[in-house]
């Protein structure tokens, strides 16, 4: 049995852990710092003198303990764990928040069985700590050219350091030492009350009173000692300032600088005396920080500059000490004036490389503007956003993101700013192209935010190369190329392997690595489809990938407010890697080294809002290479935002109006500026979700050019906890860290594909040592131990098989602090989920609610940013109030996308206004739902029938919505139905009965609608029988899935074979349904509200493509054009039917299919579907509102069939070929597209032209080849009134529209500016 011990708190609170380190009780004052590094260094600090200290971050011990001298204070590193006692396992959090509330409390820290049991609270500010803790003389460079007298109160060596690096020499002398005989004086930090140093402030105070004083410099308590020298008071603070992400304003200049800090006195501002003056003030609770004489050499802060741990923004006041000739230079003016109209660029259509995150980064630059008053108008034509919503930007255009279009829109509309950064790649082309074509400067149009030169200086990679050497940084050893000969010649100089890149492109589009020059010449050549320019890059496979978001405003403050790492080594592009925040391998020198530089960089390329800095860390080595900076919001910074709760789109937008960092607001404290670096006390990370099984010859290495269509994010209290969440995201079927998935393999531990994961999970099982792991991977052995961990512990989970021994319930608990599911934990013994389920709540281990706060508990949070942990022992708030539960999407894949996040988005709103609190359950970082001030209690956890019934039984709602996040809430409506659990709206047996495919076919057969002749699935032999009576091609359609996931079209006996097995494997306990595929029939959409199954609103769109391409890669026309009046009723008629009989209340979804006079129904979704955007803004009716209102017992009235209001909408199928090599362009019943956009205009022949080039279709100038397939005359369709050319266009096979979508793919993602050819309406 291990040890145990634990905290006894003066207030009667007894808090059990595991110690750690020295078996020795102690007595102290406990306080807790936020720092999320540097825990050696905080363990040695001298200030820290008969304190307990709480470590807020979760995970300490990542990278060890360095075996030199620590910086820090006077004690060895390698003594650490012998000299100190610890206690891990504890709810740190809950005891921050204990701290905060109460203030400092004394305890004891008492392990079991110990002789000091009964060790009595003792307060150590009684006690003389200084005298404790000061050392003898002791000289240091004693060549150098300043002679500087160090008192040392509790010096830390990083202060000696600092002094001698510039030239000093520095004598150290105790606390109590006369004070004469040098150039200047430095008096050091230390414990305690300051008033205990009488001989020291005495000795100050003969100093100062001299005619020609020598210059006085005082830190942290030497800070206190300087003031009370000079006649001013010091008090006792509530419970100090400890960590690495102070703000202070510097009072001369209002520019606001992080700071170290570790203190629990304050001096008091008002009590100075005259002639002194407040130097800095702590921006968060408005303490002093800082004094300076107006006119003698005098001055002290309160923080920490020479950091150690910590950031090293002040470092520069040793250098001002030294000088004594200069204070602080006043900041630039960076007033501008205010826009009144603002014009924002959006992304367009989702694509790989750039998805549903730009609609998070618009959404929030909107919302900053409208709050300081200013007009905005957007151009995007992705209709499925949240952004191009009705309530959110003045004026929206549904147009093409072309230099054209934009400067139409900027002709008719006469914007005075234009923001560039929040539309990805797109945006910031198109916006290059504006400004060299002249027209922002012609129609007096100012770039808001980073200058336009800054933007290019990042873009053009000489440019950028010349500007790093300019503040001696570097970059990776790179050329630029304009030919395939230039290449080749940067190739042989740089030395293989090389990267080749795309300039101007955005997720490594046309990149790889080339080991050969036959390889350079196949990547080069393909890269030249896609640019003009291409980068060689030397190769640095294996080194770490960093990733810091940074920000800096108009008056120079700049700070870094999250730091990634790249679980996967550098050749992994950063879309494709997973990425874990705050960075864990990293000790406090490489953290600050790299946050150092990060802050140099954008200060010298000048970027005002928001960027992001990558590098390339040597892990046997401090070198680094900068790889990029992005001059604009990215993926990474919605993912920081999420990860941190710090809003950077939104700060990065009031930042380009020319807003002071410091005067904004911590939007989740409401109480502490926004300059401030956030802490973390838990561990986030991301995983990549890739969908490329849906590309039979698509390769599924991932390397430097991304594939992923979608990611996750997952947050715990520990790396393990995480980890597993994050992959149960990416995937609903994924258990967890499961090593059943890929067999081990060195091959793909070597070269990465989209399972790599599993395989290592395989490898750990297999027995592989971890450094041959490494050898393979290179991913760092802090995560491969951690991995390990997790396999050990599913060993020890499979020794309780049934049969043998019971569990023990702290194996249990740890199985769920390591992160494991019930379901994956049932796995392991061979029991069910809900066996495991009751087994947990008799045990009484059950998660506890923790908030995301930025400043890991220091200060109340405002908000509730919410995640489920098994590492804690109390919630953070409290459940009180009902609400109402919304369901979200869960990950970006093909097939749920962004406009699945609308629906929820809008169903959130509609509740809100309603009067109705709300709780958002989804863990997307790229949409607008996970956006905490969307609802009241933001839940960042999984979409899983035992989380969401967690979190059920937490809250209590007053019931759960889940028809608007798409498949995914569906999926487990039976599961939480069965447990009890409220569904508001259409009732889970009623969804059962539409997603089973047996049931609805059977449903349909009973009220006598008519469907494609079809059979439920029960023996190959019975199937090839069906088919071969009803004749082939036959359609294979699995239950529950979404985009037509193992959905195929067989033509003879071997395919049906093939995707039947395809079908089980994805459908596994739901049944597989075989029909017959009608070929040359005409399809249509139809989206509809019913309540109680009363139809009260429908919309029809028609597909423009032939039945048998999926439905959300076919081309949609609202409201429909080419059916007759009578076809119509019919439709109607079946609509009302199927909800009548399902008993519908709320938004649903069916497909027909017209042919020969006749109607059959193919399928019907109990819930939003794809076109529910499209539909609703087109037609100008809010569906999913209508919807809530039915859900929620509202009176509604009908509104019927909508016919729109005189325009016309096409909806166009956005695509990504061009970056799966292999992919099959031609369509089929499988969905394929990655997003979509939608235009209007005053017949279709308009809407389809600017939707096609929204997608970055060009049109050809020459050498088109016209060629249309044969067209029966169909009843229920009318005759067209366009052109006869795009008529038939309209009405060609399904052969000419794989054409179109080759011609589309062959013209997608030109860097250059579209011709004149691409005519407005």
């Amino acid at each position: 049995r291990l040890a145990m011990g634990c905290l006894v708190l003066q207030d009667g609170a007894v808090i059990r852990g595991r110690p750690f380190g020295a078996a020795r009780s102690a007595a102290g004052e406990v306080v807790f710092q936020t720092g999320m590094v540097g825990y050696p260094e905080a363990l040695t600090d001298p200030s820290y003198k008969s304190q307990i200290l709480v470590l807020t971050y979760p995970l300490i011990g990542n990278y060890g303990v360095p075996r030199d001298e620590l910086g820090a204070g006077l004690a060895l590193g390698r003594d650490l764990a012998l000299t100190l006692g610890s206690l891990p396992g504890v709810d740190t959090r809950a005891l921050t928040k204990r701290i905060r509330e109460k203030g400092t409390l004394l305890g004891r820290l008492v392990m079991d069985g110990a002789q000091e049991r009964n060790l009595p609270f003792e307060d150590p500010n009684k006690r003389h700590l200084v005298q404790e803790v000061s050392v003898k003389v002791g000289v240091f460079n004693p060549g150098g050219s300043v002679r500087i007298t160090a008192v040392d109160c509790g010096l830390k060596y990083n202060q000696i350091r600092c002094l001698c690096q510039r030239g000093a020499a520095v004598t150290v002398v105790p606390w109590d030492h006369p004070l004469d005989s040098f150039d200047g004086l430095f008096i050091s930090n230390g414990p305690g009350d300051p008033l205990s140093c009488s001989k020291t402030i005495a000795n100050l105070r003969r100093l100062l009173a001299e005619p020609q004083p020598k210059p006085v410099f005082g830190i942290c308590l030497g800070h206190q000692l300087l003031a009370l020298a000079i006649g001013a008071q010091t008090y006792k603070m509530k419970y100090g300032n400890r960590g690495h992400n102070q703000p202070c304003i510097h009072e001369a200049s209002q520019r606001c600088f992080i700071t170290s800090q570790n203190h629990g006195f304050a001096v008091e501002p008002g009590s100075l005396p005259p002639g002194w003056a407040v130097l800095f003030t702590n921006a968060n609770d408005h303490s002093n920080e800082g004094l300076v004489h107006h006119t003698q050499p005098f001055f002290s802060v309160q923080f920490h500059p020479e950091h150690r741990a910590g950031p090293t923004d002040l470092v520069g006041l040793f250098d001002i000490f030294l000088e004594t000739v200069r204070d602080l230079s006043p900041p630039a003016d960076g007033d501008v004036a205010r826009p009144r109209k603002v014009l924002i660029l959006g992304s367009g259509g989702l694509s790989i490389g750039q998805a549903g995150e730009f609609d998070y980064s618009g959404s929030q630059a909107i919302k900053a503007l409208k709050e300081e008053n200013i007009q905005t108008v957007l151009i995007n034509p992705n209709i499925a956003t949240v952004q191009t919503s009705k309530g959110l930007a003045d004026k929206v255009y549904f147009l093409p993101l072309t230099p054209e279009y934009v400067t139409q829109v900027i002709k008719n509309e006469r914007p005075d700013g234009i923001l560039l950064t929040f539309g990805g790649q797109t945006a910031l082309n198109c916006g290059v192209a504006l400004t060299q074509g002249g027209v922002l400067a012609r129609y007096r149009v100012r770039v808001l935010g980073t200058p336009m030169a800054s933007i290019e200086m990042t873009e053009d990679r000489k440019v950028f190369v010349e500007k790093m050497e300019e503040i001696d940084e570097h970059v990776a050893p790179s050329e630029a190329a304009s030919s395939l000969e230039q290449a080749q010649a940067a190739a042989s100089r740089l030395g293989y392997p090389v990267l080749v890149r795309s300039a101007y492109a955005l997720g490594g589009l046309g990149s790889g690595f080339a080991n050969s020059r036959e390889e350079l010449t196949t990547l080069v050549s393909q890269a030249f489809a896609h640019t003009s320019q291409v980068l060689v890059d030397k190769s640095l496979k294996g080194w770490k990938e960093i990733e810091y978001e940074v920000v800096r405003d108009a008056y120079d403050n700049c700070i870094t407010v999250c730091n990634m790492e790249n679980l996967d080594p550098l050749g992994i592009h950063t879309g494709e890697s997973i990425v874990v925040a705050p960075s864990q391998t990293l000790n406090d020198r490489e953290y600050n080294m790299l946050r150092h530089t990060a802050i140099k960089v954008v200060r010298h390329l000048g970027i005002v809002g928001e960027c992001n800095i990558q590098y390339a860390l040597n892990p046997e080595s401090e070198q680094y290479y900068i790889i990029e900076v992005n001059a604009r919001l990215s993926r990474s910074s919605a993912l920081a935002s999420k990860a941190t709760g710090y809003p950077l789109a939104y700060v990065a937008a009031k930042l380009a109006l020319g807003i002071p960092l410091p005067v904004l607001r911590n939007s989740v404290t409401n109480s502490t500026t926004a300059n401030f670096e956030p802490s973390l006390d838990y561990c986030v990370v991301k995983i990549p979700r890739w969908d490329l099984s849906k590309f039979l010859r698509v390769s599924t290495k991932i390397g430097s050019s991304m594939k992923s269509v979608g990611e996750v994010m997952a947050i715990g209290r520990n790396f393990e906890e995480a980890f597993q969440k994050a992959l149960r995201m990416v995937d609903e079927n994924c258990v967890g860290f499961d090593h059943t998935v890929k067999p081990a393999s060195d091959q793909e531990l070597e070269t990465p594909t989209d399972k790599r994961i599993f395989v290592l999970a395989a490898a750990l099982r297999a027995g592989y040592p971890i450094e041959r792991l490494y050898e393979l991977t290179k991913i760092d052995r802090w995560f491969l131990h951690k991995m390990k961990n997790i396999t050990d512990h599913a060993v020890q989970l499979e020794s309780y098989r049934e049969g043998q021994s019971s569990m023990p319930p702290d194996v249990l608990k740890k199985a769920k602090q390591l992160g494991f599911s019930d379901k994956q934990v049932a796995l392991a013994v061979l029991s069910t989920e809900l066996a495991v389920r009751k087994m947990r709540h008799d045990l009484k281990i059950l998660p506890v609610v923790k908030q995301i706060d930025t400043v890991a508990a220091e200060w109340p949070a405002q908000t509730n940013y919410l995640y489920l942990t098994y590492n804690g022992t109390e919630h953070d708030l409290a459940f009180r109030e009902p609400h109402v539960m919304v369901i979200g999407s869960g990950v970006y894949r093909i097939g749920s996308s962004v406009e699945f996040d609308w629906c929820a988005v809008g169903c959130i709103r509609e509740l809100r206004k309603m009067g109705f609190k709300t709780i958002m359950v989804n863990y997307n970082p790229e949409t607008v739902s996970t956006d905490y001030d969307m609802c009241d209690r933001l839940y960042f956890d999984e979409i899983s029938f035992e989380v969401v019934m967690d979190i059920y039984e937490l809250e209590s709602p007053e019931g759960v919505i889940l028809s608007m996040g798409g498949q995914l809430p569906n999926n487990i409506a039976m599961a939480l139905h069965r447990q009890q659990c409220r569904i508001l709206g259409t009732s889970p047996e009623a969804i059962d009965s539409a997603e089973n495919r047996f049931k609805f076919s059977r449903l349909l057969d009973t009220i006598g609608i008519s469907q494609p002749l079809w059979k439920e699935l029960s023996d190959m032999e019975s199937a090839k029988q069906f088919c071969c009576k009803v004749g082939y091609p036959c359609v294979v359609r699995p239950s529950y899935v979404l985009s037509g996931a193992a959905m195929n079209v067989a033509y003879s006996d071997s395919d049906l074979e093939k995707f039947l097995c395809s079908a089980v494997a994805v459908s596994k306990e739901q049944p597989v349904v075989i029909s017959k595929f009608i070929q040359e029939a005409k399809e249509i959409d139809v989206d509809a509200v019913a309540c109680d199954g009363a139809v009260v609103a429908i919309a029809i769109s028609e597909h423009v493509e032939n039945a048998g391409v999926h439905s959300g890669d076919a081309t949609l026309v609202t409201p429909p054009q080419d059916i007759t009046p009578k076809t119509l009723e019919r439709i109607q008629a079946i609509v009302h039917a199927i909800g009548q009989e399902l008993l519908v209340t709320g938004p649903f979804n069916l497909q027909l299919i017209a042919k020969d006079d006749q109607l059959k129904v193919i399928e019907c979704n109990v819930r939003v579907s794809r076109s529910f955007p499209f539909v609703s803004k087109t037609l100008g009716v809010d569906m999913v509102a209508l919807a809530t209102q039915v859900i929620m017992g509202e009176e509604v009235e009908s509104v019927g069939l909508m016919t729109g209001t005189g325009i016309v909408g096409v909806k166009v199928p956005q695509f990504s070929f061009s970056r799966l090599a292999g992919a099959d362009v031609v369509l089929g019943v499988e969905m394929t597209s990655t997003g979509e956009v939608a235009c209007f205009g005053e017949n279709r022949c308009e809407a389809y032209l600017k939707a096609m080039l929204s997608t970055g279709f060009k049109i050809p100038k020459k050498n088109i080849l016209l060629t249309i397939g044969s067209y029966k005359v169909r009843a229920g369709q009318g005759r067209g009134t366009c052109s006869e050319t795009l008529d038939a266009r309209f009405k060609s096979s399904r052969w000419m529209a794989a054409t179109q979508r080759r011609i589309q793919n062959a013209n997608m993602q030109q860097p250059k500016a579209a011709g004149d050819e691409a005519g407005c309406s």
